[in-house]
């Protein structure tokens, strides 16, 4: 079976593996059900990602989220895919860093070395890592940055944060709860559970069904890209899994979406067009190679301005039709939403319900800001 797909269409199952189509009873769900189903959110800004748990459920709230990851323990805030930050949940923190750690850390071995780390500097301050936080349970940044000066490892610049990188893609540590307004590092093991990596055959074909459940169709630069496996090792991956894909075109390039999945074509034009405010680095962003699909390359810099920047998004149907931003007014939240393009009237109210719910979200009363098209 070889289906094309037009680009509404693969927007539409994009959208619904994302859970960003869903809606009622279908988006009641614990933050760790969220993290689980799109396979992490990204979170080097971790007030973005609690909004993207927003974007794809109901009823919870950013307390809520930041309960589940400090107290609970149920997601984790770490080092993971591609290298960046990550919620993700507690499951899949035991077996998808012992899968993707050693791969990051070669490919960072020569800015480390360049900060002054080597590999018994690297082991004398993992070990004082390990033993310091067996004691403490927990220690910050600029504590652990103490800890290395007054032991004579690197210390100044980047050095520690890069150890604490080496050490998290080791399964040796992870965030921990916040001391004020700081987060904590504390052993992996005592937060999470033991590490449990899996064979390697075995994790690559489970890292590959995931990604197509939460993102396809797609390719295997596109899982390559979204991972941070290497291009060989995802086509490998993508082998493991071939018997259970079906190959469809997708903007005149061959694409594959799980065999499961074809029932949800005959659900695609059954609603609506479908509002979601996207917050900074959402995943629905940056889980593909390209977002030629998601981004009309006329309004590309628009959404990705450059230096890793990608703006929070007006997203219509899949389709990034503006950005948005917040600014504390006293009590209020003003939500100012800025559309590429004029908008039919008919997207008012789903726009203006999703300002609602960020406020709700947030613990306040959110006001929309609509400015003209520009």
């Amino acid at each position: 079976m070889n289906l094309t797909l037009s680009a509404h269409q693969t927007r539409r199952l994009r959208l619904k593996a994302q859970r960003l189509l869903a809606s009622g009873d279908s988006r009641m769900a614990s933050p760790a059900q969220v993290a689980q189903e799109v396979c992490g959110v990204q979170a080097q800004d971790l007030p973005a990602a609690l909004l993207s748990i927003r974007a794809r459920s109901a009823g919870l709230t950013a307390s809520g989220v930041e309960q589940a990851r400090q107290i609970e323990r149920s997601i984790a805030w770490t080092w993971c895919l591609r290298g960046t930050l990550h919620l993700i949940s507690a499951e899949d923190a035991r077996w998808l860093v012992p899968l993707l750690g050693a791969g990051l850390i070669a490919a960072g071995r020569r800015r480390f070395e360049q900060l002054g780390w080597d590999d018994e500097s690297a082991a004398t301050g993992m070990r004082l890592l390990q033993d310091s936080l067996g004691v403490h349970g927990g220690l910050t940044r600029a504590e652990i940055t103490q800890l290395l000066k007054a032991n004579g490892l690197p210390w100044e610049g980047q050095a520690p944060v890069h150890l604490l990188y080496r050490a998290t893609l080791e399964g040796l540590i992870c965030m921990g709860p916040n001391r004020g307004t700081q987060p904590t590092y504390v052993l992996f093991e005592s937060w999470l559970g033991e590490p449990l990596p899996l064979p390697r055959q075995a994790a690559l074909e489970k890292i590959t069904r995931r990604y197509l459940e939460a993102y396809g169709p797609a390719r295997p630069e596109d899982l390559a890209g979204w991972s941070g496996l290497r291009i060989g090792e995802a086509r490998e991956a993508w082998r493991l899994v071939a018997d259970r894909l079906v190959q469809v075109e997708v903007a005149g390039q061959p694409a594959w979406l799980l065999e499961a999945r074809l029932p949800w074509m005959d659900e695609l034009s059954e609603s609506g067009p479908v509002v979601r405010l996207l917050p900074r680095f959402d995943t629905y962003l940056l889980g593909y190679a390209n977002r030629d699909l998601a981004v009309d390359p006329a309004f590309a810099k628009r959404i990705h301005p450059g230096g890793g920047i990608i703006q929070a998004a007006l997203l219509v149907d899949g389709e990034a039709l503006g950005t948005w931003k917040t600014r504390r007014r006293g009590r209020h939240l003003e939500v100012t939403v800025a559309p590429f393009v004029g908008l039919s009237e008919q997207l008012f109210p789903q726009i203006e319900a999703e300002v609602a719910d960020l406020g709700r979200f947030l613990g306040g009363e959110a006001v929309l800001i609509m400015k003209a098209p520009t």
